[in-house]
């Protein structure tokens, strides 16, 4: 194995880390205002993610970091390519992380409600483009011999990225009502229990059908072992799902929530193992398509990569697990 093949499969374990942590971060997000019935319960709400969803963030920096880092080329190309997506991305979650913040400054009803709406939408927003933009990765896009983009937005609204975007939509919402059904009592937990089933049938039917299209058509051509592996790693995320909805309907929330954190990994692990050895597809011409091998580093810069990887990737991993270990509990309302 190469030092590049290595580093694609340490990107796309970040960004299945940041879909598993950050994913029920936006779950809550969305399901504040349909679970949050007063003050009350939507500070609850809020509670069970507020010591962690700016931690679970960093996942995100760092796979972008790493892209940067080891392959320049596909990070240049990806983020040029999706500048107006991942503007918006980013904007959302500015307002979302200040909405945190700021929501409890004033004790004003109407001061709250307008950080509430920015909860809301700075979770929804990313939960759609996230979907969309893995789909027009694997889908590929309008590259041109010199790896630019020649399309428009809405060259990237294809009905395989949008239903892309409802797959990621529907999987960090029922994510999200897992999540708060294992840290919250009482009537919040009730309520959110009750939203797991159609949640899931909702995941299965985005979720699946969007694994089912990228294995049909976008799985990178050539491969066997690594489409199978996709396939086998499709149909594991589908097992999870089903672990989920099922262990919820017997009260076993922690089960139900590793089924759904289960589900989330391998989805991700299939989307990346079909795309394998590409990481930027052209949909002009199979010569300018971007690989591991024709938008890496050197293998020095490789190597030092991995070295501080090795060093430093293990604390971190264990710092926030101290952190979700200490912030355990269930929380419910006191009234």
């Amino acid at each position: 194995m190469h030092l590049s093949d290595l580093w694609f499969i340490a990107i796309a374990t970040l960004w299945a880390g940041y879909f598993l942590l950050e994913g029920f971060d936006f779950g809550v997000g969305i399901l504040l205002p349909f679970l949050g019935r007063d003050e009350s319960d939507r500070r609850v709400l809020i509670n069970t993610i507020g010591p962690v969803w700016d931690g679970n963030e960093v996942w995100l920096l760092t796979a972008g970091g790493a892209t940067f880092a080891a392959f320049p080329g596909w990070y240049a190309a990806m983020f040029s390519s999706f500048y107006l997506p991942l503007l918006l991305v980013l904007i959302a979650l500015i307002f979302r992380g200040v909405a945190f913040e700021y929501r409890g400054k004033r004790d004003d009803p109407r001061w709250r409600r307008r950080w509430d709406a920015a909860i809301f939408g700075g979770s929804l927003l990313p939960a759609i483009l996230w979907g969309v933009a893995f789909g027009n990765v694997l889908h590929g896009i309008r590259l041109n011999a010199a790896h630019n983009y020649a399309g428009n937005f809405l060259d990237l609204l294809t009905p395989y990225a949008l239903l892309g975007g409802a797959a990621t939509l529907a999987l960090f919402t029922l994510h999200g009502a897992v999540f708060l059904a294992l840290k919250t009592d009482g009537e919040l937990r009730a309520r959110a229990n009750a939203l797991v089933t159609p949640l899931g049938l909702a995941a299965v039917v985005a979720g699946g059908g969007f694994l089912a299209w990228t294995e049909a058509v976008h799985r990178s051509p050539g491969y066997a072992a690594t489409g199978a592996a996709s396939i086998a790693l499709a149909a594991l995320a589908a097992a999870g799902l089903v672990v989920a909805v099922g262990a919820n309907r017997y009260g076993r929330e922690g089960l139900a929530f590793l089924g759904n954190a289960v589900a989330i990994v391998a989805a991700t692990a299939a989307l990346f193992t079909a795309l394998y050895p590409r990481v930027l597809p052209s949909t002009i011409s199979p010569a300018y398509t971007l690989t591991t091998a024709n938008s890496s580093s050197t293998a020095m810069t490789l190597m030092v990569m991995t070295v501080v990887a090795a060093i430093f990737l293990p604390l971190v991993l264990a710092y926030q697990a101290w952190t979700y270990w200490v912030f355990r509990r269930r929380l419910s309302v006191s009234r």
